[in-house]
């Protein structure tokens, strides 16, 4: 009875924690998607978390921020300008311009279109890496499409820059069997760290956060006491996490021993506030003239602030993270994230005390590991 069991729950996991693929699903046929969500009707003052209050949660400086931060997104966000200087100056950011030289945007085509969607995704990247990261440039680099190869050739163009430090990929979708030779595509010769958003469709993995060579951001929920105080942090039903069909686990996971991994790639490898219950505070236009505040949430929003803080420590990688807590005081780097689910594969879709596969290793409580 027992070897009954046994098979059963092999099998549950694979239909639950498992990326449902279609055997003809390739990588031509790969399409990113922003796990944002948008919890209420805009607004003409900002109704979500501040920078101040999320630098109060994560134990991040007031300011700081080094070499650049490299965005990926697809179409071209013409306003994206001018909803930072919104932006800044209603949060008392520094000015952050083109001509200043603290914000560059690279169009991949000459021809690219716009899309409001992934409009309010660039306002999201690029205003909270500001937001945590003031002192940092930032590289908008516009894919013209959110197909793979398009993606990909964007990630390409930030990876050969000498100047870029990290990598923010707030995009994913489900896998594919060629995704293994994609890893070489988040290697930078210059040292460059590469962050992807796990996804917001609960259990299962998602590409390109099961990469070996990126950290996938997980997400969780803040809530905080009738004051505005700062009070726990739970899993968010949303977060994506399970474990890889393709990719092999890597030597930093093997080393810390993630159980039932089954030696694949585990999902994700840290998290951040992503529910839209407690989201940020976000501005974009709709127009030259239009433009208002949204509360965001998403595992979208923790990607570029993981990039932020690599900028701010220049210590960020996926092996020091995993060796950061296996020591004692894990406690100055992670806030352990032990209690909420993303649905009912028990095991996998619980969080639990050290690895989890919804929040990984934890929270940021340092910009130093």
């Amino acid at each position: 009875m027992k070897k009954y069991f046994a098979i059963f729950a092999l099998i549950f996991y694979f239909l639950i924690a498992t990326p449902k693929t279609q055997a003809a699903y390739h990588f031509a046929n790969f399409k990113g998607k922003p796990p944002i969500h948008i919890s209420a009707s805009s607004s003409k003052i900002p109704a979500g978390l501040t920078p101040d209050q999320v630098k109060a949660i994560y134990n991040l400086p007031k300011t700081g921020g080094n070499g650049t931060v490299a965005v990926i997104d697809a179409y071209d966000d013409q306003y994206i300008e001018k909803d930072l200087g919104t932006f800044s100056k209603q949060f008392n950011l520094p000015d952050c311009t083109v001509k200043n030289g603290c914000l560059e945007v690279h169009k991949m085509s000459s021809t690219i279109k716009t899309n409001s969607g992934w409009r309010g995704e660039t306002s999201l990247d690029i205003e909270w890496i500001h937001a945590i990261a003031p002192n940092a440039k930032i590289l908008l680099v516009e894919a013209t499409t959110p197909s793979g190869t398009n993606l990909i050739n964007a990630v390409d163009y930030a990876a050969g820059r000498k100047d870029v430090v990290a990598v923010s990929m707030s995009w994913g979708g489900a896998e594919f069997p060629e995704e293994v030779s994609m890893d070489s595509h988040f290697i930078s010769k210059y040292g460059a760290i590469f962050f992807a958003s796990s996804g917001d469709n609960g259990a299962g993995a998602s590409w390109p956060a099961s990469s070996p060579n990126v950290i996938g951001v997980g997400g969780t929920t803040v809530a905080f006491l009738s004051g505005g105080t700062f009070k726990k942090e739970t899993a968010w039903n949303g977060s994506g996490g399970g474990v890889s069909a393709y990719e092999k686990q890597p030597s930093y996971q093997s080393n810390y021993s993630i159980a039932k991994s089954n030696s694949m790639r585990a999902i994700p490898d840290v998290s951040y506030n992503a529910d839209p219950a407690s989201g940020f505070s976000v501005y974009w236009s709709s127009s030259a003239t239009k433009g208002v505040w949204y509360v965001v949430g998403g595992t979208s929003a923790g990607a570029p602030q993981w990039a932020a803080i690599q900028s701010l420590g220049l210590s960020v990688s996926n092996t020091k993270l995993y060796s950061d807590k296996e020591q004692t005081n894990y406690a100055d780097y992670f806030r352990d994230i032990t209690s909420g689910t993303n649905g009912s594969c028990t095991f996998f879709c619980t969080a639990r005390k050290h690895y989890d596969y919804i929040t990984g290793l934890g929270s940021p409580l340092t910009v130093k590991f």
